[in-house]
């Protein structure tokens, strides 16, 4: 029998998905040499390589989109012992969070593993196609109803304030870098769970009265205006219950200087470290008075947040849901091209965003 188009043996109506047909070239943004200070774009370089085939229990992913963030600048600098992610030597793709397509998949794949034509999120950006491992693939299905909330670090977020601060009703949250990609969502779920007030910090006027107008800050405190010490006692006059701590260095030692009985510090960043051009971003030392933390009982803790994968499922439908109800907005800026690429990290490592950064494809 002929097919037809509505016969139900017509190629238009088979529900397999087709390996569409793919470039021999792909593009990535490569460190093409070691900067002096803070990177800047010509540290970089596009290139164009072939396009990877896939090997026994890999994927291949075409690239939609992912995330710019500063702490490459650690990783550039010869990365920090311990972290979970390599040095970057020049010549080394740059990589990070992205959202894409598989395209197509090799062989030993597994039954569980994902399928052509489904949205993954993985750790190869920076790079139009990525031959990943498919047991490092995450399938995203339909919780979260923007493409670019898989790039946002929001269950970092999350984590760090329920898990590592615990947020209670009722306390003074002090989030510092509060414009930036973790900071723009934790003042808001800082306020979803409860706090009473919600302070930030930013290092730009205009930053401060975006945090204020949409989201969550009661009041920021702006670096380089008057003393920290003295914007936080103005902002904060009974001090700080919580602190989610993206900085470090000037700003926790004011943090900690306000901070109250009991209060608990989740160490999310250390900005202070990585964007100092003095530095080479591997360490961001920070000078702070210890008989404060005994007499008060602060406590101190770095966060790192668990990879279980049902917390991952339970805070994606969550999240889903809070921004589906506008009660959180993901505030993120849209660079468009890989030729943008080196050009958004040098402005992001420069403090000229807010929010989440992502390059589209």
């Amino acid at each position: 029998m002929t097919p037809t188009p509505d016969s139900p043996h017509s190629p238009e109506t088979t529900d397999t998905p087709r390996t569409p047909t793919l470039p021999r070239v792909s593009r990535e943004v490569r460190l093409a040499a070691a900067p002096d200070g803070l990177p800047r774009a010509g540290d970089f370089a596009v290139v164009e390589v072939p396009v990877p085939v896939p090997g026994p229990g890999e994927v291949l992913v075409r690239n939609r989109c992912f995330h710019v963030f500063a702490a490459l600048r650690t990783l550039i600098g010869g990365g920090v012992e311990g972290s979970p992610f390599p040095a970057l030597k020049v010549g080394d793709t740059l990589f990070g969070t992205a959202v894409g397509e598989v395209v197509a998949a090799g062989s030993d794949n597994g039954d569980g593993g994902p399928r052509v034509g489904e949205t993954v999120s993985h750790w190869q950006g920076w790079r139009e196609y990525a031959a990943v491992p498919a047991a490092t693939c995450r399938a995203l299905g339909d919780a979260l109803p923007d493409p670019v909330a898989p790039l946002v670090p929001g269950w970092t977020a999350y984590h760090a304030l329920t898990g590592i601060a615990e947020v209670r009703t009722g306390d003074t949250v002090f989030v510092t870098g509060g414009a930036g990609s973790l900071g723009s969502l934790a003042g808001q779920l800082a306020r979803h769970l409860g706090a009473g007030r919600v302070i930030g910090s930013t290092g730009s006027a205009w930053k401060a009265g975006r945090m204020t107008a949409g989201l969550g800050y009661d009041a920021v405190v702006v670096r380089g205006a008057e003393p920290l010490a003295e914007q936080l006692a103005k902002a904060a006059p009974d001090g700080l219950d919580v602190v989610f701590d993206t900085v470090g260095g000037a700003e926790l030692r004011a943090a900690l200087d306000a901070a109250r009985p009991g209060a608990r510090f989740a160490l999310v960043g250390a900005l202070s470290g990585q964007l100092d051009s003095e530095l080479r971003g591997t360490a961001a030392p920070v000078e702070i008075d210890t008989f404060a933390l005994i007499v008060k009982g602060v406590t101190l803790r770095g966060t790192r947040a668990t990879e279980d994968p049902r917390a991952h499922v339970e805070w994606e439908e969550r999240f889903g849901a809070l921004l589906r109800s506008g009660e959180i907005v993901l505030p993120y800026e849209r660079v468009a091209g890989m030729d943008a690429a080196p050009r958004a990290l040098e402005e992001v490592m420069r403090g000229r965003h807010l929010g989440t950064v992502v390059v589209e494809l």
